[in-house]
């Protein structure tokens, strides 16, 4: 299933105005606070009701303005997870799921709840209450609720902002899996790189209201005049593969025959994944670089060099693993003599790969 967004709307400070297709999997709303991601979320659940525009899932509309077509909120069949739970204090997680299922319509396909169960890893957790239960748990709670319902989208505002670095890398798993395993399309809005890297079929990058850049993460967080954070953001996404686990407690990976090092990671050998790096944990030299306790070494080519308003620059280096980028100053840039087409080694310490910045490759079918 596919879903296909056109919203126009006016509201004080800011002019709704833009147009995507998002394709099965999580397409992710991203921009700074005001760009117009949770208005646009609240117009698919129908919580607003813009000036003109259509929503549809396939061939199911959610409201059209020009054929005057507008189907209530309780209609639409969309799984809605908040920052919060919000689960039902008085009910055990249990009755929480089967409240989710009470609304699925009678004939719509079913997921079955032992099956979400078990992919939530909440079974455990079935007899408390929330008050019983962690952050985290509670999100998870949420998520097999939504998916409870038998909805054809699911609406994710920010899930995980209320919770730890902790609770988030506990939960980002989860939300992998119901990309991978759940044919029902996500709109999931963050202002998270990290989140970004790990989760997004495609991303949707918003900036006053309107479309700045629609495409895969490796595109968006490459743009330091997208991402929320600014410069502090921008990353570069590899496709890579676990290679080994080593005594030492580091993990080895490979990519496009080149090798990786990071500490260690809870994924099986031969496992496909996509890291993040950042590029302000990048470092480069114009020569192989020696005496260095650095074990990530990429040899390449400068791509391309962006320069921003201040001292900084973003540098591409298209090396065999892919594209790294790196946050260094123009005064590097003019000592090094670098410039498009020039060798170039970019330096990645082991410890700057987070685990957070770690997840499952999207297959593309």
């Amino acid at each position: 299933m596919s879903l296909s967004v056109r919203l126009h709307h006016h509201l004080p400070g800011i002019d709704l105005n833009l147009e995507f297709d998002a394709p099965p999997g999580v397409t992710v709303l991203f921009g700074r606070s005001g760009s117009g991601k949770t208005t646009v979320v609240n117009a698919v659940a129908g919580l607003l009701r813009p000036e003109a525009g259509r929503v549809a899932v396939d061939d199911w509309v959610l409201f059209d303005t020009d054929q005057g077509m507008w189907l209530p909120p309780h209609r639409r069949r969309l799984g809605y997870i908040f920052q919060e739970g919000r689960l039902f204090p008085h009910l055990t997680v249990r009755q929480n799921l089967a409240y989710g299922r009470w609304f699925a319509p009678r004939g719509a396909p079913r997921e079955d709840p032992d099956r979400v169960i078990e992919m939530l890893g909440i079974s455990h957790l079935l007899t408390r209450r929330p008050a019983m239960l962690s952050g985290g748990e509670k999100q998870r709670v949420a998520i097999g609720r939504a998916l409870l319902a038998s909805p054809r989208l699911i609406l994710a505002d920010e899930p995980l902002a209320a919770l730890d670095d902790a609770r988030k890398s506990e939960i980002l798993p989860y939300f992998e899996r119901l990309r991978d395993e759940v044919s029902v399309p996500i709109l999931y809005v963050t202002h998270s790189a990290a989140e970004v890297a790990r989760l997004a079929t495609s991303v949707v990058a918003l900036q006053d209201g309107k479309v700045l850049r629609h495409g895969p993460a490796s595109d968006v967080l490459a743009d330091p005049s997208i991402a929320p954070a600014g410069v502090r953001a921008v990353g570069a996404v590899l496709q890579v593969t676990v290679a080994a686990h080593h005594s030492d407690g580091l993990s080895e990976l490979e990519a496009g025959g080149a090798r990786l090092f990071l500490p260690r990671i809870p994924h099986q050998i031969g496992e496909a994944l996509r890291i993040r790096i950042p590029a302000q944990e990048v470092i480069l030299s114009s020569k192989p670089p020696e005496g260095l306790s650095a074990l990530n070494v990429l040899s390449g080519r400068v791509e391309a060099i962006r320069g921003g308003d201040g001292p900084g620059a973003i540098v591409s280096v298209k090396t065999p693993a892919g594209v790294v980028l790196a946050r260094v100053t123009r005064r590097s840039v003019a000592a090094l003599g670098l410039q498009p087409g020039s060798p170039c080694y970019a330096v990645i310490k082991t410890v700057a790969l987070a685990p957070q910045d770690v997840g499952g490759r999207i297959s593309v079918s």
